[in-house]
Formats: structure tokens, C-alpha cells, sequence
């Protein structure tokens, strides 16, 4: 796949030169990784070489390995059955794929069972594949990671919660800094003696010991594991919250305590019915939400995010390299997607630079998002034209993309949209535009009739052709054209012109060459 049409020394100013086609980003293409948890069993392969993961291939079975360990102290019978079993489809499954070897890790479960080392063993006399049996701490290491790989810029706790553990490790700086396991995972608190008060009892003094050794106020407290995944999605059930992706969702510390509270309140099956949550996960959330509720108390975070990359992904960030972990995960996929399936790759830059002085900013934060609607606004062109505009808004809420907060993937929603249409009322959308504060939703709008006018000005270098310039003061918006644009610029793109003048409520000013 060609990566564009820029050059391979071109200056890409804040984002860098593309470097998905470097072979030791190539490298990373189809990534196959098997993570034996003490709840379920999951093989991830990644594809492509982006730096936001996408995934070829993803099943997960719940075998509770864990299951009964604190009494028996081996692997639940049942569950070690299920566990091999799957992991003899994966191995399969990974050899048809032609995957180089697989990198598979086990965690607290095989970690701690007497017969752990013989389900190992049995593992590589029946597959061939060799299961690496990770402590707590790299366990920490390798969620931290994860959630690196997804914000590279993310500072607060980590914490990671499976069927017997509980991990939390410190992240800030691009780096994985202090780590801790304790047994606070839900299979271990259904054993602990004395009931309901004597597992309250335990939680606490297990968290207040995590606090002494975690004793800086964190600001930000990042979630990893299916039972706080749960919860997340339990949420938003009790919130009516419009969104169903996971991945950066945030909560705030009422937000919590008052989902654990209507929780309890609720019938379990019918909860689990509604939220499309499995039965053996479900059984898990009542004790996950004593956790958390519990840590929510102790460590005060300001917010809570969710996130959806783990220990897999933490590995998948473990081979990349350094350049490539630096990069912006957004602008990476974006990239990718653009290089992938655009008519004319490449053009988003050139697009992206004629409708730059539209918008009076300097922050990162703000020209990313630009740029990244600016790559995607053709990627979708293979759509029916007449749900061109539903299919691109669709696309960029729902993608699986990394270090995009949710009013943001509704931004580059409604500037796809307005790529390909003026209007958005009476879009079945609608419940979602309450997430993008009203500022950003004339933005977004003024974005994608920027794009809209732009991509069908010309399909060479618009800016070549033309310069926009907007003056908010006199509410002016300015077109100088060249000579070679004085054809081009014709009744539909006069049209597009104009409507892009009317969101930016202003009036129009066309500069022709003498």
C-alpha cells in the first residue's frame, strides 16, 4: 500500500512524516496475542502497522480458570478444560492466518495455582506454544502500557481489574512508573470469610495500603478490565447516554457512586438482559462495584475514564517502535485510512492546508482534529451517495480509534457530514450533538462546508488554485483566485462557497486575477 503522495522527506510540521511503511512499522502487521486471564481467554490479532490498533481478529471465552482457586488452590476443572481447548482453536486459527508466532501470557490465575505449571506444559505438549506466566507488577506494566498506547499523553492511575487481581501503576510522560498487585480481583473477594462486612473490611485495608504506597493526588483514575467495562456500560444505561463506544469514556465520582446505588437496586438478570452483558460477567459486577467504590473514596480522582486497551495492547506497544509510540494515535489511523481507501491519497494535506486560515488557532488540540477530518473526508467515497454523509458520521463515532474523547468523535462526525451535506436536522444523529459543546458544533459545521467546497473546487491542490481568508471582524470571507481557477470556479462551487459563508455568517468577497 503506498502511503501517499507526499514526499519522503517532507515536513509535516507538528505531526510528523507518515511511518506506517517504515519496515520496522510493517513489522507490526498481524499481531497475534493470546492473554489466558483467570476469568476469560482472548486472542487479539492485530492488523496493520497505524498507531491506533485495528483488529483482524478478536474472540474471548469465559472459562473462569480462577474459579474456586482460594479453596482448592488449583485451576477451576471445568475452566481448565474450556481454557485448552480454546487456546488449541487459536493456535489453529493462527497458523492458518500464516501469524508469526504467537505471544501468549498467563496471569493471576496460572500464576498462583499449584498446577499451574502443568496446564503450562500441557499447553506446549498439545499446541506447541509456549505461555509466559507475567507477576503482578509487569502485569501492571503491560495494562499501563495499553493505556499508553491509547493516550500517549496520559498522567494519573491505571487501574487493571481481572478475575483475581487488581493492578494499579502510575502513568505520566509516556511512561509506566510505580506498580502494585493485590487480590482484589471479584473470583478472590467471593472466598474472603465474614461476609459482606468482612470483604468491606478487606477491601478497605487493602486500599488503604495502595494509598500509603500512592500517597500524590491524582487527578485522573483510567479503568482497565471487563468488570469496570461493565460497570461503564451500566452508566450509561442508568444515564440514557447516547453514545454505546466504551473506549474514553469519562465518569465523574458521583457518576459512580450513584450507578453502584441503582445497581443494587436493580434484578441482576434483567440488568444483564438490557445491557447485553454476559451472565458470568455480570455475577462479577456487584463485587467490582464494592472495589471501586471503595477506591473512588480513598484515592478522590476528579474523573474516571474508561479504557478499552489492556495487557494485549500493552504487548502490541511493547514491539513498537520508539518513534512510532510518540506519535499521535488519531492522526496515525487517520493516515492509515486515507493511504487505504481515498480516492487520491494525499489530498487530505493539501485540503487540509486551504482550510487552515478559516480557524484562528494554534492548539494542538484543535488542528489535530481539523486535520484528521481533512484525511478522512473521502475515505468513505464507495458509499451510496445518497447515505454518504449518515455513513461518515457513522464511520468516525464508531471507529475503533485511539486519544479521541467522545464529543470529539462526534466533532468529526458532523464535519464528515456536512462534507457531503448543508443541513443536519432531522438527523436520527441528533441525541449525539449534545455531547459537542455549541461552539464546536458551528466549528465542526464551518469545517466540513470547507471541505465540502474545497474537495469539489478542484481534485488537484486547491490551495494552488485558491486562498481563503476569513476576517471575523468585518465578517468577510475572502476567495483569491488564481488564473488557472477562473473555469473552476463555477455554479455549484460558487454554490458551496456561498454556504459556507452563511455558517460563517458572513458576507462574500471574491478576488479574480486582472
Amino acid at each position: 500500500m503506498d502511503g501517499g503522495s507526499e514526499a519522503p522527506g517532507e515536513d509535516w510540521g507538528p505531526f510528523g512524516r507518515p511511518l506506517f511503511n517504515d519496515p520496522s512499522s510493517r513489522a507490526l502487521s498481524r499481531v497475534g496475542v493470546v492473554d489466558v486471564g483467570s476469568n476469560s481467554v482472548r486472542m487479539v490479532v492485530f492488523d496493520g502497522a497505524a498507531r491506533s490498533p485495528a483488529y483482524f481478529f478478536n474472540e474471548k471465552i469465559m472459562c473462569g480458570l480462577g474459579s474456586g482457586l482460594s479453596e482448592t488452590g488449583r485451576l477451576n476443572p471445568e475452566g481448565r478444560k474450556r481454557a485448552l481447548a480454546a487456546i488449541k482453536r487459536f493456535q489453529r486459527l493462527a497458523e492458518e492466518m500464516e501469524l508469526a508466532p504467537l505471544s501468549a501470557v498467563a496471569t493471576a490465575a496460572v500464576r498462583e495455582a499449584e498446577d499451574g505449571p502443568g496446564f503450562r506444559e500441557e499447553i506446549a505438549r498439545e499446541t506447541g506454544l509456549r505461555l509466559y506466566v507475567i507477576d503482578g507488577e509487569e502485569e501492571a506494566r503491560l495494562s499501563a502500557q495499553g493505556v499508553l498506547l491509547g493516550w500517549p499523553t496520559a498522567q494519573g492511575l491505571v487501574c487493571d481489574i481481572g478475575g483475581s487481581s487488581m493492578e494499579l501503576a502510575q502513568v505520566g510522560n509516556g511512561t509506566v512508573g510505580k506498580r502494585r498487585s493485590t487480590k482484589l480481583g471479584p473470583l478472590k473477594l467471593r472466598d474472603i470469610k465474614g461476609g459482606k462486612k468482612g470483604r468491606a473490611e478487606y477491601i478497605k485495608r487493602v486500599i488503604n495500603e495502595l494509598r500509603a504506597e500512592f500517597p500524590e493526588d491524582q487527578k485522573r483514575l483510567f479503568l482497565v478490565g471487563g468488570s469496570w467495562r461493565a460497570i461503564a456500560r451500566l452508566d450509561m444505561q442508568r444515564r440514557g447516554y447516547p453514545l454505546k463506544v466504551l473506549h474514553e469514556y469519562r465518569m465523574r465520582p458521583s457518576d459512580v457512586q450513584a450507578t453502584v446505588k441503582w445497581i443494587r437496586a436493580q434484578d441482576l438478570q434483567t440488568l444483564r438482559a438490557e445491557a447485553g452483558i454476559s451472565e458470568a460477567r455480570m455475577s462479577l459486577v456487584p463485587l467490582a462495584c464494592e472495589v471501586l467504590k471503595r477506591l473512588i473514596h480513598t484515592f478522590g480522582p476528579k474523573e474516571i475514564a474508561i479504557s478499552s486497551y489492556g495487557i494485549r495492547e500493552g504487548l502490541l506497544y511493547e514491539q513498537m517502535p520508539d518513534p512510532l509510540r510518540h506519535r499521535d494515535p488519531l492522526i496515525e489511523a487517520c493516515r492509515f485510512s486515507e493511504a487505504k481507501d481515498a480516492r487520491i491519497p494525499g489530498y487530505g494535506k493539501a485540503l487540509y492546508n486551504f482550510v487552515k486560515p478559516l480557524f484562528k488557532t494554534d492548539k494542538y488540540e484543535d488542528i489535530r482534529l481539523i486535520r484528521a477530518a481533512c484525511q478522512l473526508h473521502d475515505v468513505s467515497w464507495r458509499a451510496h451517495p445518497d447515505y454518504r454523509a449518515e455513513v461518515c458520521f457513522d464511520n468516525a463515532t464508531r471507529a475503533n480509534m485511539g486519544g479521541l474523547k467522545h464529543w470529539e468523535r462526534v466533532y468529526l462526525g458532523l464535519a464528515l457530514l456536512h462534507r457531503y451535506k448543508n443541513s443536519r436536522s432531522g438527523s436520527h444523529f441528533e441525541p449525539l450533538f449534545s455531547l459537542v459543546p455549541e461552539k464546536k458544533i458551528r466549528e465542526a459545521e464551518v469545517l466540513g462546508k470547507a471541505m465540502r467546497f474545497g474537495a469539489m473546487f478542484t481534485t488537484l491542490n486547491p490551495e494552488h488554485l485558491g486562498k481563503l481568508k476569513f476576517y471575523p471582524k468585518k465578517q468577510v470571507l475572502e476567495l483569491r483566485l488564481s488564473h488557472e481557477a477562473e473555469d473552476l470556479f463555477g455554479e455549484v462551487a460558487q454554490a458551496r462557497f456561498a454556504s459556507l459563508a452563511q455558517a460563517l455568517n458572513a458576507e462574500t468577497k471574491v478576488i479574480r486575477p486582472r
